[in-house]
């Protein structure tokens, strides 16, 4: 089969035959249709994280396709099923994490992708009780950016316990920032949307925020105070400590930061105010099966809908190079078989 692979950390992505994988026991395979392409995925590409990748790699973790065999043990699919392979490809099911809902908090989890071959590829293997399934009504591209821009800026906005009528600030308007934009229009909230690009806000403001302002024209933290006296809640996608540093000064007293987007550099709290303003700072990774599943019926209510650019398989060395260069709008999507 056709993948896409990682041999060292840094290179360029390789288009190579690969041996097709064979489901073993409680497993699927997935004929992979589309896959939406992720920052994670180019910084597992180029190892930059502090928890190293397997290599060689197969990255990859939006992938969606249709289930063409069934290992030993798998009775709720069959061949022909509509699925996802999210980033999280498995956890234990049995530790105080995974008994509690909180399967993405797992220490013996394996991440698609990035532990464990992901999706940039014709063919994948995945655990038979983490796939999830895609409603009727959505494509294979339309539900590819789901299985983690939508779930994870979902599971974010639920984290923030933000309540409909309430104002919030969605920082950093890329791939998951529109669908932030989206999820919290749709959950019934008051949305800004911050960016240093004007296009993206524009984009925000076709999604529905009610207001966008760029950190290069305005002073944001001062003018979200002004307008509407803070935002009870910030979900920050960017990559930079200074959209953190920002977002956190654009709370009202009780508010929640929820960090989303990993910086490589370190950002400051300051103790004082944190205490007497009863700010919450909260970190939110992915979402769980159960809201994949909710974000998904969003989409199938037509609530929201990812923006979406197709490319091809061996398009995703120039794709990572326009990541990197803050060129994308909404999100790439790889048709692959």
């Amino acid at each position: 089969m056709k993948a896409a692979v990682t041999k060292g950390f840094k290179d360029k992505l390789q288009i190579i035959e690969v041996e097709q994988p064979k489901p073993g026991p409680n497993q699927v395979l997935v004929q992979i249709k589309a896959c939406g392409v992720c920052h994670t995925d180019l910084h597992a590409a180029n190892g930059d994280w502090p928890v190293k990748p397997k290599l060689p790699l197969i990255p990859g973790h939006e992938g969606v396709g249709e289930i063409t065999e069934v290992g030993q043990g798998v009775q709720h699919l069959k061949v022909g099923d509509r699925v996802g392979i999210p980033w999280l490809y498995s956890a234990c099911g049995h530790c105080e994490f995974c008994l509690s809902g909180r399967e993405t908090l797992c220490l013996e989890q394996h991440n698609s992708g990035y532990s464990v071959d992901g999706s940039f590829a014709e063919y994948c293997v995945a655990m038979a009780d983490y796939v999830v399934k895609i409603p009727d009504n959505l494509s294979f591209k339309e539900a590819a950016p789901l299985f983690c821009a939508g779930v994870t800026t979902y599971k974010a906005l639920k984290v923030s316990e933000a309540r409909p009528g309430q104002w919030v600030s969605i920082v950093g308007i890329g791939g998951l920032g529109h669908l932030a934009v989206q999820y919290a229009k749709a959950m019934g909230l008051n949305v800004i949307a911050v960016d240093t690009f004007e296009e993206k806000l524009e984009l925000a403001k076709s999604l529905g925020a009610d207001l966008a302002f760029n950190p290069k024209e305005v002073n944001v933290e001062e003018t979200v105070k002004e307008r509407v006296g803070g935002v009870q809640a910030s979900v920050v996608t960017a990559v930079t400590s200074k959209a953190f540093e920002s977002a956190y000064n654009s709370l009202k007293r009780g508010g929640t930061l929820v960090l989303v987007g990993l910086p490589p550099e370190k950002m400051e709290i300051p103790i004082f105010n944190t205490v007497l303003d009863g700010t919450r700072i909260v970190g939110s990774i992915v979402g769980t099966r159960k809201d994949l599943q909710e974000a998904l019926q969003f989409a199938s209510e037509g609530k929201v809908k990812a923006n979406i650019e197709t490319r091809r398989l061996e398009d995703i060395n120039e794709v990572f190079t326009e990541m990197q260069q803050g060129e994308i709008q909404g999100r790439i999507v790889l048709e692959i078989s």
